[in-house]
């Protein structure tokens, strides 16, 4: 075993864990679930059946992963967050029958590369976040979110742009559309609302 799962952890045995990957205490893996190589499982998280991770992903503590979630390389989730999987929940049918796994279809959340979800944030699925895009902590998204579209709020809206490094960038003087971090001096440049690097 190439990976590291602490004796409180339930791992189910046809989840694939990557190599240098932790599991930490009380932390739930379920069937058929894919971790990339050195993805992080904080303390309490659970990961849902069928859950697809990429590599790098660090999973803060109590974070709920519903299934059929789809997470890129890099993602990071942060303590707290759920990512949802039924837009219309009920515990039962019309008629008071108690649901079960056949009676409703899941629906997922997919992640993009690199993309952060802030602490005690909601993803509402169905829906996609994109490219190093950043949710604010506490933020509800129901709709999609572009490749570094910083969002923020109850319905999160969009309020700016965020570079690889995480900060929020800066529209250059001058140069309508051109955007700067002012950590690492990278460009990017906006059109029709997407924003790509320059």
């Amino acid at each position: 075993m190439n990976y590291r799962v602490q004796p409180t952890a339930q791992v189910d045995e046809t989840a694939e864990i990557g190599a240098g990957s932790s599991v930490w205490e009380l932390a739930q893996i379920r069937e058929k679930a894919r971790l990339g190589e050195g993805c992080v499982i904080g303390r309490g998280a659970y990961v849902g059946t069928g859950v697809q991770m990429g590599d790098n992903c660090k999973l803060q503590n109590y974070s709920l992963v519903y299934e059929p979630a789809e997470l890129g390389n890099g993602v990071f989730i942060g303590p707290a967050v759920v990512l949802t999987n039924d837009h219309n929940p009920r515990s039962v049918d019309p008629e008071f029958k108690q649901k079960r796994g056949g009676d409703w279809e899941a629906v997922g959340v997919k992640i993009a590369d690199g993309a952060s979800i802030g602490a005690r944030s909601v993803c509402v699925a169905p829906l996609e976040i994109g490219r190093w895009a950043m949710v604010a902590a506490g933020a509800v998204v129901t709709k999609d979110v572009p490749d570094f579209g910083l969002v923020v709020g109850v319905p999160a809206r969009q309020i700016g742009w965020v570079g690889k490094s995480g900060v929020r960038l800066v529209e250059r003087e001058g140069e309508p559309g051109v955007w700067e971090c002012p950590r690492t001096g990278e460009l990017y440049r906006e059109s029709d609302g997407t924003l790509t690097e320059a």
